[in-house]
């Protein structure tokens, strides 16, 4: 039986935590339920889906490779 060459995987960074995912959700709970509800909770909604979906894309090109 021949011994199997055994690559190590290489260390990994990980990306520092980010609160824009979970802002990105709630936002989209907003939506929802300002369209059942009132247009009061949707214009909420629509602001903070905005401003969370423009902080996570800022943040993911600060981590992109130059």
């Amino acid at each position: 039986m021949e011994e199997e060459k055994r690559i190590k995987a290489q260390p990994e960074e990980l990306p520092p935590p980010t609160y824009w995912p979970f802002f990105l959700a709630f936002s989209v709970v907003l939506l929802f339920w300002g369209i059942l509800t009132t247009w009061f909770i949707t214009g909420i909604g629509l602001i903070v889906f905005s401003i969370s979906l423009t902080g996570w894309i800022k943040e993911i090109y600060k981590e992109l490779p130059k």
